[in-house]
């Protein structure tokens, strides 16, 4: 359940999406988004990971970034929820995905550069951005090549691309690779499974406000093809260690101290390879954003926004 409002049936949730859902053309494809939140605070861009939609983003966290004055903007990356699907790439082959190996059909630079095509067709010049998981790999590439187009940034359980890390643990990784079903109950059972494996122990997952996002997710777009391409993109984008070096933002890292996926010593190399980054290491929490976590994280993304105020401040 969302901690700022009643839980949703599923088909509440999309009907809500559907009014608010807007697509436009950037970067040469479609890409859906939403807005939540004040309309005349700052742009904060919420990045979502692999094969994840926007609606990941919980109503409830984007309300409570919503009282603190930003603008929220959520969106579908490529090859998930309603945006362009590649279909005509084929899917990669499970060896190639892995080793980042053979022709990907993407990298992530161009995951940034829709991200920032969206920026220009809704007006946003400049904006904050958080992305999780691959959602921060994606917000690293932005602050490495479109720093003018930032105010801040945070990466939130995610890596450099370094191989030198810490590989996932073997449950974790196995259930990132088991191909979904197309059943809807079995479905429903994979996913439940998956997030107990990754995600923060102890935290009691809702299996009604669970039920509802997976449900939803869905049937709004189950597209297991675009998870593929999108994990050949990570494993072929290299390594990001030297180019975040040269990074010179407000920048954020938020990392769960047992995340099982994506390991806490991925976030501190991350942290370290960007000059004057903030790190946050967040106790008993896996990779997830669970609604216990989302008062630290929204004030660490808050906290991390008012240092490019100050800092304008004094220069001005």
């Amino acid at each position: 359940m969302s901690e700022t409002g009643a839980l949703q049936s599923t088909e509440e949730l999309l009907g809500s999406l559907q009014q608010r859902e807007r697509r436009v053309g950037a970067n040469g494809i479609e890409i859906a988004y939403d807005e939540l939140g004040d309309p005349d605070g700052e742009p904060l861009l919420l990045v979502m990971g692999l094969g994840m939609q926007m609606i990941a983003w919980d109503e409830g966290f984007c309300d409570l970034l919503g009282e603190r004055g930003y603008r929220v903007i959520r969106f579908d990356n490529r090859d998930a929820g309603h945006s362009t699907k590649f279909d005509q790439a084929g899917v990669p082959s499970r060896g190639a995905m892995i080793s980042g190996t053979g022709r990907p059909a993407y990298l992530l630079s161009d995951l940034a550069s829709d991200t920032v095509g969206l920026m220009d067709e809704i007006g946003v010049e400049r904006a904050h951005i958080a992305g999780v998981s691959m959602g921060g790999m994606i917000s690293q590439e932005i602050a490495i090549r479109h720093p003018n187009r930032l105010f801040s940034m945070a990466s939130i359980m995610s890596t450099t691309g370094s191989r030198w890390l810490r590989w996932p643990k073997w449950k974790a990784m196995a259930t990132l690779m088991a191909r979904p079903p197309r059943d809807p109950e079995a479905y429903m059972r994979l996913a439940a499974r998956t997030f107990e494996v990754i995600g923060s122990p102890g935290q009691r997952m809702d299996d009604g406000s669970f039920r509802v996002l997976v449900e939803a997710s869905y049937r709004r777009s189950f597209y297991p093809e675009g998870v593929a391409r999108q994990l050949h993109a990570i494993n072929c984008s290299g390594n990001r260690t030297r180019a975040l070096r040269r990074v010179n933002l407000p920048a954020l890292v938020i990392h769960g101290a047992v995340d099982p996926l994506i390991r806490a010593a991925a976030g501190r190399a991350t942290a370290r390879a960007i000059p004057g980054a903030r790190l946050k290491v967040v106790p008993g929490m896996g990779h997830d954003l669970a609604p216990a976590f989302w008062p630290q994280i929204v004030a660490a993304l808050d906290f991390n926004a008012r240092r490019r105020r100050a800092a304008s401040a004094l220069t001005a």
